[in-house]
């Protein structure tokens, strides 16, 4: 049972859940990540069990339902905090807790084992065909649900929001879930012109990972650099400004980087290619975010765990969205780079410096006060949580490594040599396999990374760590 000993509001507890089962999901992407890693190299692997697009399928829609958990989770803990004033309703919450993981782990099901056709067929794709497309595989019932979810969690932090204060925290947060909402209605616009088709799903995905998510990673991370080094709360949101900004000047405009070769006029080419060179900048402020805040902290918070995990989302988002992101997206270079390992590379590292980082720190800072554990977990706890850090963060590094080898390796032996001596796409996958292998390697040292993250959870402390956990309820409780 949760204790809430130690919350501003009880309401906050109904984060619990939400993190819990995102975590769950985490751990499920990451499995089917490592089966997809064996069946580049072992193209039967698993089959005709789990086919490589259905692992694929699997892989990637966990990814995005556990992050929109998070994010989910994060909001129910932050907003109350923020507003100072509890939930709206704690009740609606459950129940649309319940509704999205049933929802989430029907599809999942579904993937696995009902073929894609019979899925689409089953769920009524022909009445509104929403289906067959990357990252939107979902099926169109399962759609409708989400957009069901999304309105009444919206309502639930929205009404929060206007009950209590309004800070710029809680302003930029709803900015971005509003956004993340309403970019998401794109997924049911499925014309049969291909361009067209492809223009506006990058209206959900690329404005989602490149516009509204960003909003939603800079106020979790204000709100965590807040509590865990007393900057002044001013300092902070000034810093949010100059990030938010930069981030839609740029990202908006910076979509055209994906309309290079899809049938868009050529203005789209010196358009994406300067405002994407330009995306590096929110995180570089990021960076300059976050350890301006450390390095003025007014106090030392108990909760290192938490304070490693905002430093390491910093510097992560930079380097896997930003630096990666730069290395290929100028148009002269992507003509090459297009649908290559490098682009695998930058996704790999974007998405877990961006976003699952953030989550985790999110976790990290709110879950001792949850579990009623003080303002953190004991300090066995927390060096065991910073070991699973170390070991994930360090092996997406490698595995990022490998995949720009790969990449590198891929565009010179089937893209470069245009006399007509470039090897074929299979046969340059064959050349690749010492990287697969190097990659599969640094994903199974990610599994264990994350099997040592969870064990911190379960991790007991000293007979002084539960001395002053016990004092600190105490203190809560007069």
């Amino acid at each position: 049972m949760t204790n809430t000993s130690t919350l501003k509001f009880a309401s906050q507890s109904v984060a619990k859940p939400y993190f819990v089962f995102a975590l769950i999901l985490f751990a499920g992407q990451i499995l089917f990540g490592l089966i997809m890693g064996l069946q580049y190299i072992i193209g039967d692997f698993l089959f005709p069990a789990i086919p490589f697009n259905v692992a694929r399928m699997v892989h990637t829609n966990l990814l995005i339902v556990w992050l929109l958990f998070g994010f989910m989770g994060a909001a129910y803990y932050l907003v109350p905090e923020e507003a100072d004033v509890e939930l709206h309703s704690p009740l609606l919450a459950w129940i649309l807790f319940w509704v999205f993981a049933v929802a989430g782990t029907l599809t999942v099901l579904g993937y696995l084992l009902v073929p894609y056709a019979t899925l689409a067929s089953i769920t009524g794709n022909d009445l509104l065909p929403t289906m067959g497309r990357e990252f939107l595989e979902q099926p169109t019932i399962i759609k409708v649900g989400i957009v069901i979810v999304a309105l009444g969690f919206l309502y639930n932090v929205g009404m929060t929001v206007l009950k209590g204060r309004k800070t710029v925290i809680n302003m930029v947060l709803m900015t971005g879930l509003v956004g993340l909402a309403v970019m998401f209605l794109f997924a049911f616009y499925n014309p049969e012109n291909l361009v067209l088709d492809k223009f506006y799903w990058w209206w959900v995905v690329h404005l989602w990972v490149e516009g509204v998510w960003e909003l939603i990673l800079g106020a979790i991370l204000a709100f965590v650099l807040i509590k865990v080094t007393g900057v002044d709360r001013e300092v902070i949101e000034k810093w949010l400004y100059v990030i938010i900004g930069l981030a839609l000047i740029t990202g908006i405009i910076g979509t055209g980087h994906h309309y290079y070769w899809i049938g868009t006029p050529s203005y789209w080419q010196p358009l994406g290619s300067i405002f994407s060179a330009l995306e590096p900048l929110p995180f570089f402020a990021m960076v300059l975010f976050a350890f301006n805040a450390i390095n003025h902290r007014r106090k030392e918070h108990p909760n290192q765990a938490a304070a490693l995990w905002a430093m390491g989302t910093s510097v992560m988002a930079f380097l896997g969205a930003g630096v990666w992101g730069f290395l290929h997206t100028l148009s002269p270079v992507n003509y090459y780079t297009h649908g290559s390992q490098i682009t695998a590379a930058h996704g790999h590292m974007a998405f877990y410096g961006a976003y699952a980082m953030i989550v985790l720190t999110i976790i990290s800072y709110a879950m001792p006060i949850i579990r009623g554990q003080g303002q953190a977990a004991p300090n066995r706890a927390q060096v065991t949580e910073m070991w699973g850090f170390w070991l994930m963060t360090v092996s997406m590094v490698f595995i990022t490594l490998f995949l720009t080898a790969a990449g590198v390796v891929q565009v010179w032996l089937q893209r470069l040599p245009e006399s007509g001596a470039a090897l074929s796409f299979m046969n340059t996958q064959q050349q690749l396999n010492i990287f697969y292998w190097a990659r599969e390697l640094a994903g199974v040292i990610f599994l264990i990374g994350l099997v040592v993250y969870f064990a911190s959870f379960f991790v007991k402390g000293e007979a002084a760590d539960v001395a002053a956990m016990k004092a600190a309820r105490a203190r809560a409780q007069i």
